[in-house]
């Protein structure tokens, strides 16, 4: 790694990422432990023992994206979805331990601060990022400046009444419980059983089984309706879609999604709206945190 590197930490549903992050986004060493699901004490102790595995590397600061919408006076982490993680100061929590910089982040705004800056939305001024993981993360980059609001984009209604969102999201018929990891995994124990999951679905259909593809088409086209309602509000140069999920389903969930999307936009974007993979793929979320960590190393925010 050059000189100056920083640790950034990607927090997901069922895995927290770290590793030691350089300007230009190249990763260096990096690893990953499960995201304990129960309660803050554990979150904290599992995210503590991952940055303390890089500090030899000689990091200047560190940078977390985290899945929780952050109260932007105060730094607090209020809630997370798909997560026991409530009214956390976490910024505050990792400064005292290892008495570094730390920034904090919502992950799926590091997201888009990665595909911005390092990724396929380079040279954007306006930029719709979707992570389509455990749940569905998004981010904006508007008037080429990073929106640093909730951006929950995951909690976009698409389907009016539909099912109870998951997690501890109260709300019906969101993005998050029709497009996601979770969603694919529901509609392959549809198909097979329990036990069956994403990987499983996405895998039968690279070998052509119909069922599967359907699935998928079907939960692609509620991703182009999401697509094609955030095009009509923020006209984007790119919608970048990304997230283990989107990234490895992107095949079978791209037709449905730009069908659904071109029926939806506004002329002319319903003709030349730009949906592009994510091209960080998993690194996506971990670059982003690394940029955070460099923000807040420069005293930028």
């Amino acid at each position: 790694m050059p000189p100056e590197s920083v640790i950034g930490v990607d927090v997901g549903g069922t895995k927290i990422r770290a590793g030691t992050i350089a300007r230009d986004g190249a990763v260096g060493r990096s690893l990953e432990v499960e995201t304990p699901a129960n309660g803050a004490e554990p979150f904290f102790h599992a995210l503590f023992d991952v940055v303390a595995e890089l500090l030899a590397d000689g990091p200047a600061a560190i940078g977390i994206g985290i899945p929780m919408n952050i109260d932007r006076r105060t730094g607090i982490g209020l809630s997370a979805a798909n997560l026991p993680l409530v009214s956390l100061d976490v910024g505050s929590r990792v400064r005292g331990r290892f008495d570094l910089p730390v920034g904090l982040e919502n992950d799926g705004n590091a997201t888009a601060l990665a595909e911005w800056r390092c990724g396929a939305a380079r040279g954007a001024s306006d930029v719709v990022a979707l992570a389509l993981g455990t749940g569905v993360g998004g981010g904006l980059v508007l008037d080429g400046q990073l929106f640093r609001g909730w951006a929950e984009i995951g909690h976009l209604v698409v389907e009016a009444d539909g099912p109870r969102c998951q997690g501890n999201c109260h709300g019906h018929g969101h993005l998050e419980t029709l497009v996601s990891g979770e969603a694919a995994s529901r509609a392959a124990e549809e198909l097979w059983g329990d036990g069956a999951d994403a990987h499983r679905l996405v895998h039968a259909a690279e070998d052509g089984d119909e069922r599967a593809r359907d699935a998928l088409a079907r939960i692609g086209h509620f991703l182009g309706l999401a697509i094609g309602s955030l095009w009509n509000v923020f006209s984007p140069d790119v919608v970048v879609v990304g997230g283990g999920f989107g990234a490895g389903a992107w095949p079978f969930l791209e037709p449905s999604a730009l069908d659904a999307a071109r029926r939806e936009a506004l002329r002319p974007a319903d003709e030349g709206l730009r949906v592009v993979v994510a091209e960080l793929g998993d690194d996506a979320g971990l670059v982003g945190a690394g940029l955070v960590g460099f923000e807040a190393l420069d005293g930028v925010r």
